[in-house]
Parts: structure tokens; sequence; C-alpha cells
């Protein structure tokens, strides 16, 4: 009946044996072998190649009969149809549940296992098909576990009302859809949101959860008569074996950014929810992605997966495992190893490389030249070749196999499987594949140690000599202060930050700052700088990867050093705000400040990760959006990539941002309590706000506080709110405002976002916080005093309500063009200068402070006010703009002002103001020496002479 012709002749006997019980069972049974030649053709070959196909077709017989008789057998898409097959079976109990499910099981390991010893498959869909198959059992199985356990004890819930379900977290080769032959499954199970049932017990839905997850591990991994579903290990969890067996979003997110270890981010690089909520696997997913994914070149990744392999090999050879396929010299996980070293190094960079499958890895690799192409290509085919021996080793007996066989007749079948004559034939083409993948390996992981002679710098940072011996190399490498420098290391040394690092943390720093010792030498000040960088590296103690950066990546340290030699500011920045770390490592982007398009779109991104309930969250993400851009515009203007007028506009645009959202976060919260005002909404707020000084005339400086008027203009002084708690509209935009100086103005670990003063509104401190803007301007026609009109001339709308800024425009502009007696009021704002300079001037004999000196900042924008405010009535295109420097333009086209005058005030604002910008990058005050900038200063106080006099 059956032709054992293409079978090894030592192999016929176990062939024949095979062949003999599946007949006698067939026969026993009273069944009829189908008549298809496809399968009577490759029947020897198959049982030949193995035994857990033999003895399971022999134990039952139907499994077959029904995959022949269905066409299954012969359908490489029957994957697709798991989930619909599995769910036609009606379950009572857990008993029947798990016989159903391992019978189920075993006869489509029979389907795959031989579709792909007699070729019908490749490896793809092999792959494929043993991934759906445990993601549809598990899946099935949940769903009656979760459903009975919800009958007995009721429903777990979201916040908002909606169900709630876990989330089963696939793992290695499951979560990256390349399940093997006899894999085991590594699960994680996590949940949404905690809370209690309302069961008699009160039962926590972490104990509701817990008993379904130990359920579903038994009902899965249990072996009985029929066997196993799927092997299942959860030692992957946070903690282990002693960890809990399920946990909280926030309970994982907290311990992988808090205190996962190494290998459980390379582990992570493979995840994928599985089963359960699809909505809750998707939170996860970007949830754990910051973790995974740094977004530089994360070099230290490459240190640590060449110590795991050298552990790894080290452990082999000790136990005498080189012919294991997937852990010996050129086996999978050296392939693997090559994908993930380079995932884990790039992958926060490019998104293309945050890919789970190991295939397409290779190819991108090759394509985008990261390994040769030929290199790549290589490593692909060996991947395919070494994933089907490792299938059929598994497939010959069912077990989590991965070594070679040693006696010969299964070393004839396995060679027999792969299409081989004989083994020796098969053994040299497997030693050749994998001497060609630990080539490569080899190559790309650089593991050979330096045999040289330790460097100079090495020697002082270690202390391998005496005292005067290393001030002498100090000396020698270019430190004039040899013994200022020895002292500042021997102190860094001893400080109780570096002395709390871990071993690898002092592995690191041990490589970092002999490389550090070089490169300061060469700089103008290298005393400076290195006491600079200790007092940063002491900051940055605990957060290896920064510091294996730097180890690794030349470039990135000597950014910093450049950085951090130019301006303390840089330094201390960073100290107090370690997480800007990653941006001042990414290249691409620290010398191009965002325009306010991308900063609109960029804060958005940011606050939308954010529950937007949780307003300290929110506020936290306002802090970090300014100083990660703030640290963008010092870092391209200390590098002389943004010029002055240019630096103010974008720290003037980053203020805007944060304006702008914080009115909505405002917005959300005062609603949320009190509901809304009849034809308002968030997009049509009838709320607005004022920037005056710097902010106004787009000048920020790095220290500027925001000068703010808070107005409405809402019709209706009787309208209510509709919601629970009703407010009347005057009290609802007091109240807005105040939410908003909250967002801006509490105190955080980060310090504030702004000091804020409102004392420009009318009737200053004493004044409502949010003003009518009708009001306002009935105010500022028949209350103001003259100071208060010069401040408009740098006032403008700057966030809320848009319908509001053309309606403050023209106030603006209507009260600037007030007719007035020129004389009079050149006399205010001379006596107004007066009194500010004696209360704010502290320049003396060996220092000229550049606001408020004479000749200086003040006494320029005092000119620019004085004539807005005598010829705007004469002039409106005086009132057109806010700050000074075009102000001062249209003075000059109108005649106002003669050429001379116009160039040196404006000379003299850009000079002064950007020393200042750079006196804050040094961390000083806005002062200079009185023997500086003196001839610009006299034409200043001259030109004030004349035209205020």
């Amino acid at each position: 009946m059956f032709s054992l012709e293409k079978i090894p002749a030592e192999l016929h006997h176990t062939v024949n044996l095979h062949l003999q019980n599946f007949t006698q069972s067939v026969q026993a049974l009273n069944l009829k072998f189908p008549e298809n030649k496809q399968v009577k053709s490759t029947l020897p070959s198959i049982f030949c190649c193995s035994e857990f196909i033999a003895q399971t077709c022999t134990r039952q017989p139907s499994f077959l009969f029904e995959l022949i008789d269905s066409g299954d057998l012969f359908n490489a898409d029957v994957r697709l149809t798991y989930q619909q097959q599995l769910n036609q079976q009606m379950i009572a109990n857990d008993a029947e549940l798990m016989k159903f499910l391992r019978q189920f099981r075993n006869k489509q390991m029979l389907r795959i296992a031989w579709r792909d010893l007699a070729g019908w498959s490749d490896l793809a869909e092999t792959l494929a098909d043993l991934t759906e198959l445990a993601e549809s059992c598990i899946q099935y199985a949940l769903d009656y576990l979760y459903k009975q356990a919800c009958i007995r004890r009721g429903t777990p819930v979201l916040s908002d009302g909606t169900a709630q379900n876990l989330v089963v977290l696939g793992m290695g080769k499951l979560g990256a859809w390349e399940l093997n032959y006899s894999s085991d499954i590594d699960l994680i199970f996590a949940y949404q949101q905690d809370g209690v049932l309302a069961d008699r017990k009160e039962t926590s839905y972490g104990e509701f959860f817990s008993r379904i997850c130990r359920s579903l591990v038994k009902v899965l991994d249990e072996i009985t008569a029929d066997g196993f579903v799927f092997r299942t290990d959860i030692r992957l969890r946070p903690f282990g074996d002693s960890g809990p067996i399920i946990m909280t979003f926030d309970g994982l997110e907290n311990y992988y950014q808090t205190q996962a270890r190494e290998w459980e981010r390379y582990a992570m690089v493979k995840v994928r929810p599985v089963a359960g909520d699809p909505l809750g696997g998707e939170k996860f997913m970007q949830l754990i992605k910051p973790f995974v994914y740094r977004r530089y070149l994360d070099y230290g990744a490459f240190e640590e997966l060449r110590s795991l392999k050298i552990q790894i090999t080290q452990e082999l050879q000790r136990k005498d495992r080189m012919d294991n396929v997937k852990l010996g010299p050129g086996g999978i996980r050296e392939i693997e190893f090559i994908g993930q070293a380079f995932q884990l190094i790039r992958g926060g960079q490019d998104v293309d490389l945050q890919e789970r499958r190991i295939q397409l890895i290779l190819q991108l690799l090759g394509e985008k030249v990261l390994l040769l192409p030929e290199d790549a290509e290589q490593l692909l085919s060996a991947y395919k070749f070494l994933r089907r021996v490792e299938n059929h080793i598994q497939e010959y007996q069912d077990k989590q196999a991965h070594d070679l066989p040693k006696k010969p007749q299964q070393q004839a079948i396995l060679a027999f499987s792969m299409g081989y004559d004989n083994w020796p034939r098969f053994k040299i083409e497997l030693d050749k594949v994998r001497e060609q993948v630990h080539r490569i390996f080899v190559l790309v992981f650089s593991i050979a140690e330096e045999q040289s002679k330790p460097s100079v710098s090495t020697e002082i940072w270690t202390g391998q000599a005496d005292e005067d011996i290393i001030l002498n190399k100090l000396g020698e490498i270019g430190y004039r202060k040899a013994e200022e420098v020895f002292s500042l290391l021997n102190n860094f040394k001893t400080s109780s930050a570096i002395k709390r690092l871990t071993s690898k943390g002092a592995m690191v720093l041990d490589k970092l700052m002999p490389q550090i010792i070089d490169a300061v030498a060469q700089v103008k000040n290298p005393c400076i700088t290195l006491k600079r960088l200790c007092a940063l590296f002491e900051a940055l103690a605990g957060r290896n990867v920064y510091l294996s950066l730097l180890a690794e990546n030349n470039k990135a340290l000597q950014q910093m050093i450049k950085l951090v030699a130019a301006s303390p500011w840089i330094s201390e920045y960073l100290a107090k705000y370690p997480i800007l770390f990653d941006e001042l490592l990414d290249t691409r982007s620290l010398y191009e400040p965002l325009e306010k398009a991308a900063l609109q779109q960029q804060l958005a991104e940011l606050l939308a990760q954010i529950d937007p309930t949780d307003i300290e969250q929110l506020m936290f993400g306002l802090h970090k959006f300014k100083h990660l851009n703030v640290l963008r515009i010092a870092a391209a203007d200390i590098m002389g990539a943004a010029p002055l007028m240019v630096v103010s506009d974008y720290l003037t645009y980053i203020a805007e941002v944060i304006l702008e959202q914080a009115v909505q976060i405002a917005w959300r919260i005062l609603t949320e309590k009190y509901g809304t005002l009849p034809d308002t909404s968030i997009e049509n707020t009838h709320f607005a706000i004022i920037g005056f000084g710097k902010l106004g005339g787009i000048e920020l400086s790095y220290s500027s506080d925001l000068d703010l008027v808070f107005v409405f203009d809402y019709p209706d002084s009787n309208a209510l709110t509709d919601g629970g708690k009703k407010i009347g509209s005057s009290q609802f935009y007091a109240t807005l405002g105040q939410r908003v100086r909250s967002l801006l103005n509490t105190q955080m670990l980060s310090g504030l976002l702004y000091e804020i003063d409102l004392r420009l509104r009318p009737s200053g401190e004493s004044g409502l916080l949010v003003a009518p803007i009708n009001r306002y301007e009935q105010y500022l026609k028949e209350e103001a005093w003259t100071w208060e009109h010069q401040a408009l001339v740098r006032a403008r709308f700057v966030a809320g309500d848009t319908q509001i800024q053309a309606k403050f425009a023209a106030i603006r502009q209507r009260i600037l063009s007030l007719p007035r007696v020129e004389t009079e009021l050149k006399a205010e704002v001379r006596a107004m200068r007066e009194k500010m300079r004696k209360t704010l001037d502290k320049s003396n004999k060996e220092v000229f402070y550049l606001k408020q000196g004479v000749g200086g900042i003040t006494d320029i924008e005092f000119i620019v006010q004085f004539c807005v405010l005598a010829w705007a009535e004469k002039y409106p295109s005086l009132t057109d703009f806010t700050d000074n420097m075009r102000i001062l333009d249209t003075l000059a086209e109108k005649n106002l002002l003669n050429a001379e005058a116009v160039t040196t005030l404006k000379q003299a604002y850009c000079l002064f103001r950007n020393r200042g910008h750079k006196e804050a990058l040094q961390g000083n005050k806005a002062v200079v020496a009185q023997d500086e900038l003196v001839d610009i200063r006299q034409q200043v106080a001259q030109w004030w002479q004349e035209i205020m006099q």
C-alpha cells in the first residue's frame, strides 16, 4: 500500500513498524483510508521524520482523516479559521475546555508538521500557523474563563464605566509571530485600572484577574491524558517568580522605568498583545515604547548585548552544548542578537527598526546598509535554514529540543527530513552556515580585548601612580592648574553620588572619564569645564545609559564638552533637568529650534498622551515642553546658529504656545466642574490673554517673566453656567483667570513654569483679575496713568479667543492715538524714567547695568514709547507693531526721527540685548564693566538728551 522507495534503507524497519501500528489502529476502528495520492505518497516519509505524527495518527487516525476530508491538510490558510473553529464548540466546564483544547491543538500540530515535512509549506507559513494557533487557544480559553468569572463575581469596569478585561502580552517568538514547533509561550498579564467588584466580598480587580490568570496557565500548561496545549512560562513578568502574577499598567510602567534590568528591555523589543482587551493592548504598547527605544543612538545597549552574549557562550562551553542550533556558536540566537543590537541602538531614531520579526529586520539592515547587503542576505538565508532544522528536531517527538541528535539513526532521520542523502553531507552544510553566521557576529560585536598599555589619562583617573607623578602627567597633557584638577577629580570620585553607582555604572564611568580628561585638556578653560562636567555627572549618577552613550560615541562626547565649556548655564540646566539629556544628544534637532506651528503640534501631542483629569501630570508636561525647547534655543545661541532676534522670537513662541494650552486646560477643568456659559465652547471662550513688555514686544530672554492682562468679552452679565453647580459669568471668568495663573506659577520640583506679573491690569493689584474688555478700554481712556499707556505700546493679544484679537487691537490703536500735549507728555515720561533709575539702576564705578543704566536698554524703550504716544494721532502706522525695532523703522520712514538716531538706537538695542543673552548663558547678570560699550552708551545718552529734554 505504501512505498518506501525514497526512504534510506537503514530507516525502513522503523517506518514499517509505524505503518504496521497505524494500519492496525485503522482496521480496529473500522475506518477506511481515504483515497488520496498526495497523502499516500508522503505518509511513509512523514512517519519516518516524525514519531509524534506517527503515534498521533495511530492513537487518533480520525485526526488525519478529518484533515484529509475537509481539505485542511492541503490548505495553507487554515490558520485564518482557527478562532472560528474553536468558537463552534460549546464548553460546559473547565475539564471539557482542557480536553477540547488539547485535542484541537494536537490535530492542528499534526497538520502543521505534516505540511512542513512534506515540503508543502515554507518557513513563513509554518511560523505564522504556530503563532496563530497559540493566540487562538489563549483567546478562546481566556474568553471562557473571563465570562465564568464575571458570572460568579461581577464585571470589572474602567473609570468611564466600560467593561475591563485583562491584556495578555506575548513575549519572545510568540510576540514576533515566529513561534517554533515545540516552543513554550512566554506571557505577561496586565490590566488597565484597579478597583473593587460589587460582590459580597468586595473582591479587588487584582484578585479577580489573578484567579483568571492562574486558571488560564493551568488550562494551557497542565499535562493530562491528552497532553498539553502550550507550555506556558510567566517568569518574564516583573520580579519573576516572586512577583504578582498580574499588575496594573501604572505598576508596570513604574517598574520598567525604575527597576527593570537591561535584559528586560531587550525582551520588550518583541512584546505584543496576543489576547484579551485589544484597546488596552494598544495603550500598553504606547506606554512601553519609551522604555524600549531611546531617542538617540543607544550605544550602551551594544555593550550590554555583547556582555550577555559572552556570558551565554561561556556557559555553553562549560556545559559542552556547542551543538545547540539555537544557543551555540553561529546559532539562531546569534542572528537574533545582531538584529536586536541594531534595533536597540537605532530603533529610537529609525522607526522602521521597531519591528518584531527578525527576517524583516535583516532585510532592512541590508537595505539601509547598516550591514553589508551580502552579510544581511547570508544571515537571512542562514536563519531560514536553522529554523527549519530547529523545527524538524522538534517535530520528531514534539519536544522542546535544540541539540543536534547524537544517535546515528536520529541523525539519519534529521538529514533525510532536510533533503540530504546522509548525515555527513547535511552536517557539512550546517557547519558552513554556522561558521558564516559566527563570522558576521564576531565582526558586528567586536569582542576582542585591547591589549595595549593603559593611556596616561587612564592612569590619572584610576590613580595608578603617586600623586607627584599624576600631577606631572596632568601638566604634560595640558592642565596648567594640575593640583586643582587633581583635587577636583579626587573629590568627584569620593562624592556620595559616585559612590552609589552600581558596578556597571562604575565600569562605564571608568571608561568615560579618561576620555573626558583627554578632551577637556584641549579647551580654553579646562579646569572650569571639568568642574562643570563633574557636577553634571553627579546629577546624572545612576543614569548609566547617558554615560554609556558618551563613552561609546566620541561625537556626542565632543559636543557635550563644547557646550559645557561655552556655558555654565547648559550644564546647570541639564543637572537640574536630567530628562533633557536625551535632547542634548539628538543632534538632528538640537541646533534647530522649532517654529511656532511645530511647537503647537509638539505640545498638543505631548499633552494628548496625558489623562486630561491629571492636572499635576499636565503641568509636568508643560514644564518638560518648555525646558526641552529652551535648551534647543540655548544650544543654537551658544554655537552661533541663531542670531539675537531669532532667539527672542523662539523664546516668545514657546511662551505663546504654553499660554494657549494653559487656557484650554483651565477651560476644561472649569467646565467639568461648573458647565459652560450659553454660546461658549473651548474654541469660543470669550477670554483672552494680553501680553505686555518683552512678551508683547516679541523680545523674551531666557529669564524673562511674563507681563499679562486677562480680559473677557461676554455680553450677558446675568448668564449662568449649565453644570450641576451653577455660577455667573463674572465669577466664571474670574475663576478661569485664577486657574490659568495657577497653571503658570505653581511651584513644582522643576520650579515655576513662568514668573507672571499681573499688575498692569486695571487698578493694578487692587483691580479685578480678569477685566471685561469694554471696561478695560474705559479704564485706559479715563483712569490710566501715562506709564500704563507707555506699557500699551508693547501690548498684543497672545492667547485665547481670536475674536477678541481684533477688538483689542482696535482698543490699543484708539488709546495710543489719543491727542496729547507733547511737552506735558515728555515731562511725564522723563519723570517716570528718573524715578525708575533711582530705584532700579545699580550701576557703579565698576559695573554698568545694561537695562537700567544711563544710555541703556530702558532709555531706548522710553524714547520709542514717547514717540508713539506723541505722534500716533497723526501717524496711525506707529501703532502697527509692538517691537521696538520695527517701531524705530516706522519712525525713520515717517521722518519723525532722523536716520542717524534710528541707526544708533537700533544698533545699541541689539548690542545690549545680545550681550545680556550671552551673560545669562554664562550664569551672570546683564551687566558689563564700566569700560565696555562706552561709545555706544554715550551716543544713546546724547540722543536721550536731544529727544527727551
